[in-house]
């Protein structure tokens, strides 16, 4: 079907381009964008008083599949994803088995491609098995889909490893995404490290933990020229070790996550030890926060990326020091951007835009995040002031692990399509 999405703000941070236009779709690409474009034969749909962008990108998904369909599927966290406003996913390895193969890679493509309603990207293995002894098959896996690998859920512990891989990652131009944590300092933490870890009786995990390993990785990078992206960053030092790394044009990116943005370690007291509010790297303290809004409105940071990490009940009723870190993030992830960084004022919306599109697009060398003639038709539609209150139950997530149950929130998607077609519309 073609379409003609009609009178909406278009934000296209690739074209620089912010102003009331028509978007023209013909057969699953973008035809033309331009003012008052006359129909012929398409279904006209209303926008205005919305914001018509290019198709949103979570560049850190776990999907779960294969292995932990209790968790999530593909028909699931598709649906989540949509909801969300998100056109693609790149969803991470640490899968059962493990995506270091071609095989699994070719299952995930395949799967994804028959069930899942948005575009799923996959990120291969870094190791086997994700245990950091040797390199994964990764030629194997780009030719059937990777666009980036990562052991995400456990770091590269040696350096020889991760040199390795950022000189092997070069022939094929994909990223290293690293979990940064230096075990050695982290095990058995279950929160931060600071006062509230002290008051709560739990051991905590210290900011150093992560930022030595960011700094070994960028000076890694500086030695090898590969390209290194830091996952869900999380203190104000590992953003200044990568902002410095840019000063000096290394091949470094880096992304931080809603939760890491909008909450910090005092919740989990608040909470009464709700374990909704553990998650790795964890909630750190006000500094930490107030460096990573520093980030994300100075360019610093190149994408918001939800770390989507579904668990089931039964695994998150447990006590604090038992229960998996993770939470979910994928229907709240652009609401919380919205509310917190939009309206608040931190970020103006054609950042904000760019950090969902033009960001992961550039990092995964994905062709998507503009809207120029010829594109894949991936649009999300936003509604700036859109009231919703976040209701567990109605999640499309498999699980329920979130720890924003009745928060008030201005802003939301409201329709989002993939290569031509809608997969989510709420618009009324």
């Amino acid at each position: 079907m073609n379409w003609l999405l009609r009178g909406g703000r278009v934000v296209d941070p690739v074209a620089k381009l912010d102003a009331v236009r028509d978007v023209l779709v013909k057969d699953g690409k973008i035809a033309r964008v331009a003012e008052n474009i006359p129909v012929d034969n398409e279904r006209v749909v209303d926008l205005k008083g919305k914001v018509v962008a290019p198709g949103f990108i979570d560049m850190h998904v776990h999907l779960r599949e294969p292995g932990r369909e209790d968790e999530e599927t593909m028909e699931t966290g598709g649906a989540a994803a949509a909801a969300g406003g998100f056109a693609s996913i790149a969803v991470m390895p640490n899968t059962d088995p493990w995506n270091d193969s071609q095989s699994v890679t070719e299952y995930i493509v395949s799967q994804a491609k028959s069930r899942c309603p948005v575009n799923v990207f996959p990120i291969g293995c870094i190791s086997k098995q994700g245990r950091g002894k040797e390199l994964a098959e990764i030629g194997d896996m780009v030719k059937s889909g990777i666009v980036a690998v990562s052991d995400d859920g456990h770091p590269v512990s040696t350096s020889h490893l991760m040199r390795m891989a950022l000189e092997y990652t070069r022939i094929f131009d994909i990223p290293v995404i690293d979990h940064c944590e230096d075990r050695s300092l982290s095990k058995g933490g279950v929160m931060h490290e600071g006062y509230h870890s002290t008051v709560l009786g739990l051991r905590g995990v210290p900011a150093a933990s992560e930022e030595i390993m960011v700094a070994r990785d960028l000076i890694l990078a500086e030695m090898t020229g590969g390209r290194i992206h830091i996952a869900h960053l999380s203190t104000r030092k590992s953003l200044e070790l990568v902002r410095e790394a840019k000063k000096k044009q290394l091949r470094a990116t880096c992304e931080v996550a809603p939760h890491h943005f909008c909450l910090t370690d005092a919740v989990v007291a608040e909470s009464g030890y709700d374990t909704n509010t553990k998650m790795n790297p964890p909630l750190r303290d006000e500094d930490d926060r107030d460096g990573l809004l520093q980030g994300l409105a100075d360019g610093t940071v190149d994408a918001i990326a939800s770390d989507h990490a579904p668990h089931n009940r039964i695994e998150k009723e447990r006590e604090f020091d038992q229960a998996p870190f993770g939470i979910l993030g994928l229907e709240t992830s652009v609401s919380l951007a919205l509310d917190r960084l939009l309206h608040a004022g931190r970020v103006d919306l054609i950042r904000l835009v760019s950090l969902y599109t033009a960001g992961p697009a550039r990092i995964l060398n994905l062709p998507r995040g503009t809207l120029a003639p010829g594109a894949v038709a991936d649009i999300t539609v936003l509604d700036l002031d859109r009231r919703v209150q976040v209701d567990l139950g109605a999640l499309r997530s498999k699980s329920r692990n979130c720890p924003y149950q009745g928060w008030k929130l201005r802003g939301a998607p409201v329709l989002t399509m993939v290569g031509g077609r809608i997969v989510f519309d709420d618009r009324a």
